[in-house]
């Protein structure tokens, strides 16, 4: 199985490095290690909430999120869309920013560095949305209970999640973004940026966190109309799933920022940045569907949690980034903190329960004349 799951990464890896060695010799292959697994440390978390949502979704869908996903994550977010930031914020043509990225990569590197703030308020309100509804969310399992009782009870009020990132990003466009920009510009000018990108993020997050969630509330009741002879649910089921797809990459979108930005530390060259991350997101992308067939959440109840917790940390740090430079070792290893902390609960919670269920059967057979 874990072969099977993870050979196109394989494949993948070993040409991406081929690549490296073929373009820029051996040092562009330790360029391209680092970064992939840099990729993969910031987005464990990342692979965690996605397999929740992708164990909802069909074989099919499941490989069109390893093909069709892939591609887009790779070369969408990876490759394509840190030249089209740079060609937006520098008023250039995407051919321009290209060339600019080939030709020019320090200048490269500033451009999109300067429109770091726009990308880590758009992310970061995301990110902070699917955090917020899932701690608000009253669940049966509870990880820590003692914050989860309080916050679920609280998140009875109506849009809660809406108005506490509102504020956080008023809080933010006014505060973090005081510092001026590098290149000139004024304090408000910043302020509006990031408020704007913010509201875009937000604004994301609920037209496609709706759409999803509307569709995927619509098939489980044309599957409950179906099992009682009324109609099928074959095209709902394809319009959930598409929904799902575009909000599992919307999320990636999201996660992928802080990968972005953070290799700019270790290169700006985009091919390599291009080579290296890709086959991180492919790691990321394997792993989601090795959790989901091998039923590793349903196992390990708290993982979930974890995942989010993690990517609420994230949402923080993105914001707090607008101003403020945090390593990305420190970024990546809340996420892993956060997860293996999770992951050590549940490992606990299923030996007290093995316990139980022993000590259950013990007396029930002490019982038997």
């Amino acid at each position: 199985m874990l072969l099977k799951t993870f050979r196109w990464s394989f494949a993948v890896t070993a040409v991406g490095l081929a690549l490296g060695v073929w373009y820029g010799g051996w040092t562009a292959f330790g360029v391209i290690a680092i970064l992939a697994v840099l990729e993969i440390s910031l987005s464990f978390d990342n692979a965690v909430v996605n397999a929740g949502i992708l164990k909802k979704m069909s074989a099919f869908w499941q490989k069109i999120f390893l093909t069709v996903g892939v591609l887009i994550a790779v070369f969408g977010m990876r490759l394509a869309f840190p030249v089209l930031i740079v060609a937006v914020t520098a008023k250039k043509s995407p051919f321009e920013a290209v060339n600019l990225a080939l030709t020019d990569k320090d200048r490269y590197e500033q451009l999109v560095t300067d429109a770091h703030p726009a990308i880590a308020a758009f992310g970061g309100m995301f990110l902070l949305m699917i955090f917020l509804d899932f701690i608000f969310e009253d669940r049966d399992i509870k990880w820590l209970g003692w914050l989860e009782r309080p916050l679920a009870k609280l998140g009875k009020v109506d849009m809660l999640s809406v108005c506490i990132a509102l504020i956080v990003l008023l809080i933010t466009s006014f505060t973090f973004a005081t510092h001026a920009h590098q290149h000139g510009g004024t304090h408000a000018d910043k302020a509006q940026t990031v408020l704007i990108s913010g509201i875009a993020g937000l604004i994301t997050y609920m037209i496609v966190g709706g759409l999803s969630g509307f569709f995927e509330d619509r098939l489980e009741e044309e599957e409950e109309r179906e099992r009682e002879g009324e109609r099928s649910a074959v095209v709902l089921a394809g319009q959930a799933a598409f929904f799902m797809f575009l909000y599992l990459e919307v999320l990636d979108a999201s996660f992928s920022f802080d990968g972005v930005i953070g290799a700019f530390a270790i290169t700006n060259d985009i091919v390599l940045m291009a080579l290296g991350l890709g086959i991180g997101a492919m790691y990321v992308r394997s792993l989601t569907v090795y959790l989901v067939r091998q039923g590793t959440l349903d196992d390990y109840v708290y993982l979930e949690h974890g995942a989010h917790y993690a990517i609420g940390a994230l949402a923080v740090i993105l914001m707090v980034t607008i101003q403020y430079q945090i390593n990305e070792v420190i970024t990546g290893l809340v996420g892993v903190v956060l997860i293996g902390w999770s992951f050590w609960s549940s490992v606990r919670r299923n030996r007290a329960a093995a316990e139980n269920d022993g000590a259950v059967g013990a007396a029930d057979e002490a019982k038997v004349p």
